[in-house]
């Protein structure tokens, strides 16, 4: 699993006009399984979410396509972490502890 933390480069005047397209890359994250959680940071620097994958370079390649990254208003930070334990409804994306 994966934590995408995103910190905007540019003030929120060059942000706010790629907002839809922002959400429809969303969107299509959602539509195909990687994101299970998304939103504003509080104070409004950025955004928070969470990512469902094996593999640190598709994280990247993702996050790549933002169009808040492509616009040059935002920047990324992607860690990974072994999610061993969950609420239940977030059972199916357990992975197992890795010693």
């Amino acid at each position: 699993m994966f934590v995408l933390e995103l910190t905007y480069t540019a003030p929120l005047d060059a942000v706010e006009p790629l907002l839809a397209e922002h959400v429809d890359w969303l969107d299509e994250q959602y539509t195909a399984g990687v994101f299970i959680a998304s939103g504003r940071k509080n104070p409004r620097d950025g955004g928070v979410i969470l990512a469902v994958g094996d593999d640190r370079a598709a994280m990247e390649a993702i996050t790549a396509a933002d169009p808040f990254v492509t616009k040059g208003v935002c920047a990324y930070r992607i860690t990974e972490f072994i999610a061993t334990k969950t609420a239940p409804e977030l059972a199916p994306y357990r992975q197992p502890s890795v010693s």
